[in-house]
């Protein structure tokens, strides 16, 4: 404990040397991104990237990731909001926190607008339904078909926002009833639908691409309302009779409220650096992500759009708040 702190107290003075030299923030500790998912999921992996990535544009400062999964991302939003607006706790969430819970949850404990500080979008991810490899399905029309000759006997499962409206809004476009389960994050979500427990999932590719790539999932179609360049041969479920079916589901890194100028700019400033980097994309589009970054303002004025687009998507599928 003694030696650690010694570590510490060695390297803070080395990167307060580094912010007045470039005259720009630097944490004087470890800086603790928190995300509302599980480890291996998603948004987790996009963010360890992220972390890896942005700690060198920080002059080498320890970040860590915290995951705080459970009541669709409500736990880890209201940490971050009611965290110390220093710098030191960071949020990367996607739009289940900040566009679909005003319209899912009764009651929330944090203003997705007003308690947050954006900083940067992160990127898109590509989302597609995906159901177990022995489900007598190859195409979605197929698996519809058995939707419709055993109502409620075919589920899908839900680990976010995403998941919970994407799966509802095939069941109305398509006229199906289907069972929905939900789990506090997508791989015990996952881990169900490949043991035949739960019949399909509606997933980004990030946590996904390996199952299907080795045969214990097989896609349908991605739930874009254009095909994606990372997975060009999987077509839209639009393309294949759920017309105008078009959902977007984005990341992004947050701030608690009334985070100091100085630090806001410092972070978007890194974070512009990272996305001009092809290392950026290429590593996102291993995982299945579509990376792109944004300027503070870009995304506060994205968030407030994307809150209007959600609540239309959730009243279409006919969703109560709970």
């Amino acid at each position: 404990m003694q030696r650690r702190a010694l570590i510490a107290g060695l390297a803070a003075p080395a990167l307060a040397r580094s912010a007045l030299a470039q005259g720009e923030w630097r944490p004087n500790r470890p800086i603790n991104i928190i995300v509302p998912f599980a480890a291996g999921s998603g948004t987790d992996a996009v963010t360890r990237v992220l972390a890896q990535m942005l700690s060198t544009e920080l002059g080498g400062a320890p970040i860590t990731v915290d995951n705080r999964a459970g009541a669709n991302g409500t736990i880890a939003a209201t940490a971050v909001m009611r965290s110390a607006p220093d710098g030191h706790t960071l949020f990367v969430t996607t739009n289940t926190t900040h566009a679909a819970n005003p319209w899912l949850l009764k009651r929330m404990e944090y203003d997705p607008v007003g308690d947050f500080t954006p900083i940067s979008k992160l990127g898109n991810y590509i989302f597609w339904l995906t159901i177990n490899a022995e489900v007598p399905a190859r195409n979605l029309q197929e698996f519809l078909a058995l939707a419709r000759a055993r109502p409620g006997s075919i589920s899908y499962a839900s680990g976010n926002g995403t998941g919970i409206v994407a799966g509802a809004t095939i069941a109305r476009l398509a006229g199906v009833e289907m069972l929905h389960v939900p789990y506090r994050s997508t791989p015990p979500a996952i881990t169900d639908v490949i043991a035949g427990r739960v019949s399909s999932i509606v997933i980004d590719l990030t946590p996904s691409l390996g199952h299907v790539r080795e045969g214990r999932l097989r896609p349908l179609g991605i739930t874009n309302a254009t095909r994606s360049a990372l997975v060009p041969d999987a077509p839209t479920l639009s393309e294949q009779g759920l017309t105008g079916f078009d959902l977007l589901s984005f990341a992004a890194f947050f701030g608690p409220a009334r985070l100091p100028a100085e630090v806001t700019a410092t972070l978007a400033a890194a974070m512009q650096r990272i996305g001009a980097k092809p290392e950026y994309r290429s590593r996102m589009a291993e995982m299945g992500f579509d990376g792109g970054t944004s300027s503070p303002a870009e995304l506060g004025a994205f968030v407030v759009q994307q809150i209007s687009a959600w609540g239309e998507m959730i009243r279409g599928a006919g969703i109560e708040p709970e």
